[in-house]
């Protein structure tokens, strides 16, 4: 079987076969658009990655939901592995403090405003790349010098993929599908990290 986007996974063979298709059509791009081959794209993110950590800065992770879920994950991993410092925006009375006195569009900016700094790298992960909170995340990057290296799936057009240094993007057809093949990239990431310090074989 051949990976169709848009077609319904009706057993447990099509979705796997869906998911390498998926995985198997991963794209970088950089800022200008241009794309990179894959392996030049994670080797890309891996050398920032450690350049951030010899420089002893910090890399934010942000997202919604399971893409949040993921933030934290790998933000745990890349501290505990990596031995790089990590950070996230998503305690409870922050989030709630925020979204109640500015706006929760401001969830992930105001903060990064607050304590972000050229040198430090935000990874931004969102599903379908429009959500407005991840995006002013990357606008206030931007404006700080924060490399950004963003993850997306569904439309190839979304605009977090225009916002970042660094721009992965799965051609996935569903949430659960690019939820997933997000999970993996980010492992990839980690495993590279790990790797370059000759602690993973």
């Amino acid at each position: 079987m051949s990976f169709v986007a848009g077609t319904t996974t009706d057993t447990w063979a099509r979705y796997v076969d869906d998911l390498a298709g998926v995985l198997g059509r991963v794209s970088f791009t950089r800022a200008d658009g241009g794309s990179l081959d894959v392996d030049e794209g994670y080797a890309t993110w891996r050398d920032l990655t450690l350049r951030v950590r010899e420089q002893r800065r910090t890399v934010y992770l942000v997202g919604n939901g399971a893409s949040a879920s993921m933030a934290s994950h790998f933000s745990a991993d890349l501290a505990k592995n990596g031995r790089v410092h990590t950070q996230t925006f998503f305690d409870l009375s922050l989030i709630t403090a925020l979204s109640n006195d500015i706006a929760y569009e401001q969830v992930f900016a105001a903060p990064l405003r607050g304590r972000g700094a050229a040198g430090d790298m935000l990874v931004a992960i969102s599903s379908s790349g429009n959500s407005p909170n991840v995006l002013a995340a990357a606008a206030a990057a931007a404006e700080l010098g924060i490399t950004t290296v963003t993850l997306t799936g569904k439309d190839p057009g979304n605009a977090l993929r225009k916002r970042g240094d660094l721009n992965l993007h799965v051609p996935a057809p569903t949430y659960g599908l690019t939820e997933t093949a997000h999970a993996a990239c980010l492992h990839r990431w980690m495993d590279l990290v790990q790797m370059a310090d000759g602690e993973l074989t």
